[in-house]
């Protein structure tokens, strides 16, 4: 399933299981500089925005950098999405020279429930009630309304997201367009959709445009360890050939499916974040690309299909710094069943899970015509996975009811805004559920060829393609015409 989010550091402690279903959405840290972050500041915030007489607050994090301010200037606002707030993005990335450019402020609020920013005691299910995206859209219209006052702001406000606080910035400027200018949403899933398969054909389609046979050799490995997991005489095989950490056993079905999600998920990541620009002295993996993972599928040196496939889950849990694949679902589930804000699900995983069951769904499932995987991964798995962390009433019929209200109340891919600009790219599976054209006025959609996940948000490179450098280039002359109107 799948910012602001320290997702670089997650992304290389946290268990596989853990990382195939919660982080394959969200941006990814920027590279670290040499100038120290501004000082973390803290907004006293409404719980809840919709309950006349609710007088309930709490703190609420976020970060400003005045470098580039002129009295009069614009304000950039980054929004912050599923995961932990990250002020290296305060002196970084193509926003920095923006705001350069307009003589804007640059701020950064960090999500409710997210990274230090807890409303409630803890994540239980009863206190998760104002975990939604209209009320961090609210807390966004609250904190635009006081920081004009605190700090007597004339300018205008952009908004600014990348995946979903991409959605979340251009349904900012859609819900309040009197607070919020403009807004440049990248890589913003707008679609709530609870079976998403076409991720899955993006990531199948970008491996077989890397190496003709690359998709292929993975789907005749996966083939046939889904043939293995038949046979208890393969069990011990299976153990040993992926390195798990407890004895397989076939006749464990969401186990199965489990481990399928991780095998999968190790191509899904590296897809969805190919060459995104975070490569930088002292970085650990960002070389790893799609080009890495078709080159061993492609090693007949390496033995069968099916020892390539071991090979990529031998890498990636050197990434991941495991010793072992933890594959079972109970241990999936226990984690995410953990409410306390000093837990590893604390860390985005339960949120985030909270939120695909009751608003957005987006699960990765096997389940696209196109492919022929069958139900290697059913879209069932996951939705069962919401009742089996959060309780009986989060059923396919709430998450089924989430998914249309939130189509409804922000229209979807036929939203209606101005001042905006929808910004993808051909890599990232992320695109089929946004805007990637459009005629509308006041709308404009840019997709990138090649380029992958919030690609456009990260600092400039020399190896930039020339469609990306483009793209930065009119999202800047956007953000000047918006504040200059």
């Amino acid at each position: 399933m799948n910012l602001l989010i320290t997702c670089l550091t997650i992304f290389l402690t946290m268990s596989p299981l853990t990382l195939a279903l919660r982080f394959r959405q969200g941006l990814q840290d920027p590279p670290k500089i040499g100038v120290e972050p501004p000082k973390e500041m803290w907004y006293n915030q409404s719980l809840d925005h919709f309950k006349p007489g609710d007088s309930r607050t709490w703190l609420q994090r976020y970060w400003i950098n005045w470098e580039h301010y002129k009295v009069g200037g614009p304000v950039l606002l980054m929004i912050g999405g599923e995961g932990e707030a990250n002020p290296v993005w305060m002196n970084t990335g193509a926003w920095k020279d923006y705001a350069a450019s307009v003589n804007g402020a640059m701020m950064l609020l960090e999500h409710r429930y997210y990274g230090k920013s807890h409303p409630t005691e803890d994540l239980s299910v009863k206190n998760l009630n104002w975990l939604t995206s209209q009320q961090a859209l609210a807390d966004i219209a609250s904190f635009i309304t006081s920081m004009n006052q605190e700090h007597n702001i004339k300018g205008r406000w952009i908004a600014l997201g990348g995946s979903y606080p991409g959605s979340l910035a251009a349904w900012a400027r859609l819900k309040y367009p009197h607070l919020i200018h403009g807004s440049v949403s990248t890589s913003g899933p707008l679609k709530a959709k609870a079976d998403f398969y076409e991720y899955l054909e993006v990531v199948t389609d970008a491996l077989d445009k890397t190496r003709p046979d690359c998709s292929a050799t993975l789907n005749d490995a996966l083939k046939k360890v889904q043939m293995m997991t038949r046979k208890r005489s393969n069990w011990g095989s299976i153990t040993n050939m992926f390195n798990l950490c407890t004895p397989f056993n076939g006749n464990a079905l969401v186990d199965i499916t489990n481990l399928f999600e991780t095998l999968i998920g190790n191509f899904e990541g590296i897809v969805q974040y190919n060459k995104d620009n975070r490569d930088f002295e002292g970085a650990k993996w960002t070389n790893i690309t799609i080009d890495t993972l078709c080159s061993m599928m492609d090693d007949n040196e390496l033995g069968s299909s099916l020892d390539r496939l071991k090979a990529v889950n031998d890498l990636s849990l050197k990434m991941s710094e495991e010793k072992c694949l933890d594959h079972t679902y109970k241990s999936m589930v226990s984690e995410l069943q953990e409410v306390g804000w000093d837990s590893t699900g604390a860390a985005g995983g339960r949120q985030w899970t909270y939120q695909t069951c009751t608003e957005f769904g987006w699960y990765q499932s096997s389940d696209s015509p196109k492919l022929n995987l069958g139900k290697l991964i059913p879209v069932r798995f996951f939705e069962y996975m919401c009742t089996d962390i959060f309780g009986p009433k989060f059923d396919i019929d709430l998450i089924n009811k989430g998914v249309e209200d939130t189509n409804t109340y922000y229209g979807g891919l036929d939203i209606e805004v101005t001042n905006t600009v929808f910004v993808h790219g051909t890599t990232d599976p992320w695109h089929r559920m946004g805007i990637t054209e459009t005629n509308k006025s006041g709308m404009e959609a840019i997709l990138i060829p090649g380029t992958a996940h919030c690609a456009n948000m990260y600092p400039p490179s020399p190896q930039d393609p020339p469609a990306l450098v483009a793209a930065r280039k009119r999202i800047g002359e956007l953000i000047s015409k918006w504040v200059s109107d």
